[in-house]
């Protein structure tokens, strides 16, 4: 007992200066959420509804609707659910905690890299104030991001100490060893089902690895290696061998490499190459240092925003040369080749079609530990100037979160059409008029259909048949969730609810009056509310709720 107290006060000594970067991070996150600046959106409410369905007994795989992302990041918030309630804040909460285990694990990856206690330090202070794009997605939930970040990293703890071992002179593998490749591999396999941008992390971890395994010239650990590792991963992402045995793999493979991106085309190869490193660059590059929020082409912080820039390419270089020039440490090969294998993923995938910051999320850890080691040892000496650097990017990032934030509305929002950028402060007042009116079951958009859900316990639910988009797409992979969809057909009154969309509305009231209609209307906020018809009328007899996209 003795000498386990004593290795946890060695620890504490050795790591306990870490703990700032996460107490930064933790007190940020606290004022940001109480801000009220961080809209509650669809793709959130569905992961609060499959959390508020599994404590009722389901268990989903994936997110609802869709054949890829699991549902670990529901089951976290489920658990939270059960303790203190059903609630938004929850949701903050959970994603807020997870993303403070990414701090800490940043900076201990930066000491475990350049064995230098200044440059864990200043890594953990750059992923404790990112760039907006990175405190935007570790807010809010999508599904699994905050999970992956946090698993991405331990996946690069873990894989870099197996690497440092199979290095060492006379390695003698034990069964402590084998033990350590088979718990990666689970580790990995999990991350995959969890959300398959994992993959950035353990492809590299894997061809550091067996590229050490290699140089060591023992087939046979390879071999073992690769049995262990496979096994391992088979076992943790057993949930996405469950679903395709069950419903078969063509669907799981065709999301998980993008086949459900909107605005894919048959463009020549070259051709969509070019354009997809052209989003790389200008839209998702400028995201990534947080030059502009995601959401919208708006520069930040301009005064500071040259110098940023400049800091931020000046990594770019430094790290590249570095790497190259240390060709014999496999571990900074690792953290280079996330990035390389985020961009192919990106040039190569539809994922390319859809420039969203989320996808770059991964990058916060490269960017810290390379960002810290640029800062600390290429200005080695001069402390003013490490000190003034420091402080200038962390000042630029937290000024252009505070930015976003008082640009409200939107606020921070995962939002990028503006036509989705809906004023959801109004929705309590939506509700109370609904169950007023004893409106019960309708037609929405995806957009207000899932929060309108969850906000009001499910007693309100108006499925998601109507377009938002101003060219009247439609795609059916709006409807997340069958059983709303009998609830609301087997109804004998109905309403619509309609938002940021005055087309649609003198769409509507045409094909309304153009059968004897009489309706009653509603404005609150962003949204109308059409109710009271004469008749039942549904989307498909006005020719809506049509699929006309992928």
């Amino acid at each position: 007992m003795k000498r386990h107290i004593n290795n946890i006060k060695k620890f504490l000594g050795e790591t306990g200066h870490l703990l700032l970067p996460v107490f930064i991070a933790a007190a940020l996150k606290i004022l940001l959420i109480l801000s009220g600046r961080v809209p509650f959106n669809a793709d959130e409410a569905i992961v609060a509804l499959m959390a508020r369905h599994i404590n009722q007994g389901e268990l989903p795989i994936f997110f609802y609707g869709q054949a890829y992302m699991g549902s670990f990041d529901a089951i976290l918030i489920a658990l939270g659910f059960k303790i203190f309630g059903e609630q938004v804040l929850v949701i903050r909460i959970i994603q807020s905690l997870l993303y403070l285990g990414t701090v800490l694990t940043t900076a201990l990856l930066g000491n475990r890299l350049f064995h230098s206690r200044r440059i864990a330090l200043v890594a953990g202070l750059l992923a404790a104030v990112p760039a907006v794009n990175i405190t935007l997605y570790s807010t809010v939930s999508l599904g699994g991001y905050g999970e992956m970040l946090l698993i991405g990293n331990l996946l690069l703890l873990g894989g870099l100490s197996i690497v440092q071992k199979v290095q060492e002179k006379e390695f003698e593998p034990d069964w402590l060893f084998f033990i350590g490749l088979f718990t990666w591999g689970f580790g990995a396999g999990f991350g995959f089902w969890v959300l398959g941008l994992s993959l950035v992390y353990s492809i590299p971890v894997i061809l550091v690895l067996f590229w050490a395994a290699c140089k060591s010239v023992n087939p046979k650990l390879i071999l073992k290696a690769g049995i262990l590792i496979l096994g391992g991963a088979m076992l943790g992402s057993m949930p996405w061998w469950a679903f395709a045995i069950g419903e078969g793999s063509s669907t799981l493979i065709s999301e998980l490499t993008g086949g459900a991106i909107a605005g894919i085309d048959g463009g020549p190869g070259l051709l969509l190459l070019v354009e997809r490193c052209r989003n790389l660059i200008l839209f998702g590059g400028t995201a990534i240092m947080g030059l502009r929020p995601p959401w919208d082409v708006k520069w930040l912080m301009m005064p500071l925003l040259p110098f940023v820039l400049i800091f931020w390419l000046s990594v770019l270089f430094f790290s590249i040369k570095k790497v190259v020039k240390n060709n014999n440490q496999l571990e900074l090969w690792a953290i280079g080749l996330i990035g390389v294998v985020l961009f192919a993923g990106f040039a190569f995938t539809p994922f390319g079609n859809d420039p969203s910051g989320r996808y770059f999320t991964p990058l916060i850890v490269p960017m810290a530990l390379f960002g810290a080691d640029l800062i600390v040892n290429q200005l080695s000496g001069k402390a003013f100037l490490q000190l003034g650097l420091l402080s200038m990017v962390l000042f630029y990032n937290l000024g252009g979160t505070v930015q976003s934030v008082m640009d409200f509305p939107p606020g921070l929002t995962t939002q990028f059409d503006q036509v989705t950028q809906i004023d959801q402060g109004r929705m309590d007042e939506l509700i109370d008029f609904l169950k007023e009116e004893k409106i019960s079951r309708g037609y929405s958009n995806y957009w207000v259909s899932y929060p309108l859900a969850f906000l009001s316990e499910e007693e309100i639910i108006f499925v998601p048949r109507l377009p938002y988009h101003e060219d009247f797409r439609y795609t059916a992979r709006d409807d997340r969730y069958s059983p709303y969809g009998d609830l609301v057909s087997s109804a004998g009154e109905v309403g619509y609810i309609t938002t940021n969309h005055p087309q649609l509305d003198n769409y509507l009231r045409q094909q309304f009056g153009a059968r004897n209609l009489t309706w009653k209307e509603k404005r609150i906020g962003d949204f109308l509310v059409y109710y009271d018809f004469s008749n039942l009328i549904r989307p498909q007899d006005v020719g809506l709720g049509i699929t006309t996209t992928p």
